[in-house]
């Protein structure tokens, strides 16, 4: 009689504890490859925070690859899953005959994230004032450059013929090429603009993300044959970016950069409220993650603009936006 109630009690244990079991699966590993460390990315930083993909049942491995050439490379070649890059990457994979093409899926930041840093003060400033300038501008075929020119034609200036523009000085080295004696005007990001301000080695002077408008800067992006593979696991992830993109709509600056200080130990916590209240004052944050038609026929003109446009890529060809659309019903 013993036996026949032990067995009973083990049976019912096993019952009850299998449910659990089968409901505590292990998280889905995805691997991301960000462009560079960015306080212009701050939703990604808060998403990782706060657990949004946690809740989503995935654990993000994310890789900083410095620069939109090996962020692709590192995408094509299976080294990531997700790439968080400019949407003209996936144009110029696309042109190039690609088998696998890679698709825009979510956004992230929709103007441009540089702005224009002068050696010498200059509290009037004008574009003109570029003219017979040397200006230290970003790598060629990437958006900062595309855009950074697009933006002095607008303003009147013929960056090929009215300034010196240098182009020859890889990402990560263009700061200490600054700083070093290169240059009237350089196009930097954040924060190093502004911690240039504050050293006193430049000053900022315009935006570029004020005067180009809307445009798909950066996306996550991956290849059509892992989102046919994984659309779930693509669906979780979008949500999770659009759950961090709301908050940081809703949220101070000053509560945004306490939330993603730990991706920016080296910078002062002042110092990351006024960069992410810079880049949410004009509009950088996106906020949602549809790519629309709008901002991609703004960004084929640049293209254009800057000669680097290879073919006149659809919307619908190279850009989900069900994904996005679903996670915001």
């Amino acid at each position: 009689m013993k036996k026949i109630r032990l067995l009973l009690y083990v049976s019912i244990v096993a019952l009850l504890t299998f449910p659990l079991a089968a409901c505590s699966q292990s998280p889905t590993t995805i691997k991301v490859a960000e462009v560079t460390r960015s306080i212009f990315y701050a939703p990604q930083y808060v998403a990782l925070e706060k657990g949004f993909f946690e809740d989503e049942g995935l654990d993000v491995e994310l890789t900083t690859t410095w620069g939109g050439d090996k962020t692709m490379t590192t995408l094509l070649s299976d080294g990531a899953d997700i790439a968080l890059v400019g949407s003209e990457t996936s144009i110029y994979v696309y042109a190039r005959g690609a088998s696998d093409p890679v698709i825009n899926v979510a956004q992230l930041t929709q103007t441009d994230g540089t702005f224009l840093v002068a050696r010498e003060e200059q509290p009037e400033f004008k574009w003109e004032d570029l003219n017979g300038s040397t200006f230290l501008g970003q790598r060629k075929g990437g958006m900062p450059q595309m855009v950074g020119e697009y933006v002095l034609k607008e303003q009147g200036i013929d960056p090929k013929e009215d300034l010196t523009l240098i182009q020859n000085v890889d990402f990560a080295n263009i700061p200490n090429a600054f700083a070093s004696g290169t240059g009237d005007y350089v196009q930097l990001f954040e924060p190093t603009a502004s911690i240039f301000e504050r050293e006193g080695k430049g000053h900022i002077v315009a935006s570029f993300g004020e005067e180009s408008g809307h445009v798909p800067y950066t996306v996550f992006m991956t290849k059509n044959s892992f989102l046919e593979e994984n659309p779930e696991e693509m669906e979780k992830f979008t949500r999770a970016i659009y759950k961090a993109q709301q908050w940081v709509q809703d949220h101070s600056a000053g509560e945004i950069a306490d939330v993603i200080q730990p991706y920016f130990e080296d910078t002062e916590l002042d110092l990351i409220e006024t960069v992410v209240d810079r880049y949410k004052s004009q509009g950088s944050y996106a906020e949602d993650p549809v790519l629309d038609k709008e901002e991609w026929s703004n960004l084929k003109p640049i293209m254009e603009e800057a000669g680097e446009l290879p073919a006149d890529v659809d919307h619908k060809t190279l850009v989900n936006t069900k994904i996005a659309e679903d996670v915001m019903k």
